[in-house]
C-alpha cells in the first residue's frame, strides 16, 4: 500500500469481499473492512480516495491518525498543522510566523458527505474512543472516525506530559469530542462550562513558543468561534 492511497485499498478490499462472499469463495460471513493514514494521507494527498470511498458507500471504517504534520518523514507541515505551528516546512521567523492557514477540518468535510457516522476521538480519552470504534463497527456503510494523536517530537514536548496535552486540547475546546450519527451531532465528552484558555494547550510545545500574546488571542478567538458554531450544530441540526 501507497503512502496516500489507504481509502482506495479499503474499498477494493471490501469490494472484493463482496464478491467473493457472492460466489462463494469465501464464507458468507459479514467482515468489516478497516484502513488507517496519518492526516497527510487523509488530509492531503489521499483525500481524493477517501472522498471517493465515502461518496460511493463502501461499508468500511476510515481512521486518520492525526499528529499534525508528517511527522515520519521529517515534521513538515500537512494541511492538518494548526495556524502559526513552527514545522520543517513552515518554519517561524520574522516574516512568516509558522503555518499560515488553519487546520483542515476533514470530519466536518466527511459530515458533507452524508456517511452514516463520522467522531473524533482521542486516546487521552480511551473509553470514548473505544466506544465510538463500536459504533463506527455496527454502522453499515461507511464510517470516519478521526483520532487525535500527539507526537512530542514534531510538537517539542515532553513525552510523559502526551496524555495531558490530548486532555488540554479538548478542555480549551482545539480539538472537541463529538460524534455525527446520521446529520446528528452529539458531544461525547462534558467540558468545562468555561473553556480553559487557549494558552494552556498552546505553552507547554515547542513549536508555538514563537508565539506573541496578539498571536494567541487570534487563535483563542477562532477557537471560541469554533466551538460555539458546533455547539450551535448540536442544539439545531436534526438526524437525516
Amino acid at each position: 500500500m501507497a503512502f496516500e492511497n489507504a481509502a482506495a485499498v479499503g474499498s477494493g478490499v471490501e469490494a472484493a469481499l463482496k464478491a467473493l462472499r457472492r460466489k462463494g469463495r469465501i464464507a458468507d460471513r459479514y467482515v468489516k473492512t478497516i484502513a488507517v493514514a496519518g492526516d497527510g494521507g487523509t488530509c492531503d494527498i489521499g483525500l481524493q480516495a477517501l472522498s471517493g470511498a465515502m461518496e460511493r458507500g463502501h461499508d468500511m471504517i476510515f481512521f486518520c491518525l492525526d499528529n499534525e504534520a508528517y511527522m515520519n518523514t521529517g515534521i513538515q507541515r500537512s494541511s492538518a498543522t494548526p495556524f502559526m505551528a513552527a514545522t520543517t516546512t513552515s518554519p517561524a521567523g520574522e516574516a512568516i510566523p509558522g503555518q499560515r492557514t488553519w487546520k483542515k477540518n476533514v470530519p466536518e468535510i466527511m459530515v458533507a458527505h452524508k456517511v452514516p457516522y463520522v467522531a473524533t476521538a482521542c486516546p487521552s480519552y480511551p473509553i470514548d474512543l473505544v466506544n465510538k470504534v463500536k459504533k463506527a463497527a455496527a454502522v453499515r456503510g461507511p464510517a470516519y472516525i478521526h483520532v487525535f494523536s500527539m507526537c512530542p517530537t514534531g510538537w517539542r514536548c515532553a513525552s510523559e506530559i502526551t496524555i495531558k496535552m490530548g486532555r488540554l486540547a479538548v478542555e480549551t475546546g482545539v480539538f472537541p469530542l463529538y460524534e455525527v450519527e446520521n446529520g446528528k451531532y452529539r458531544l461525547t465528552m462534558e467540558v468545562p462550562e468555561k473553556l480553559r484558555p487557549v494558552k494552556d494547550y498552546l505553552t507547554p510545545q515547542g513549536r508555538f513558543r514563537h508565539l506573541t500574546p496578539s498571536n494567541i488571542e487570534r487563535i483563542q478567538e477562532q477557537v471560541h468561534r469554533e466551538w460555539e458554531i458546533l455547539l450551535n450544530k448540536v442544539e439545531c441540526m436534526q438526524p437525516w
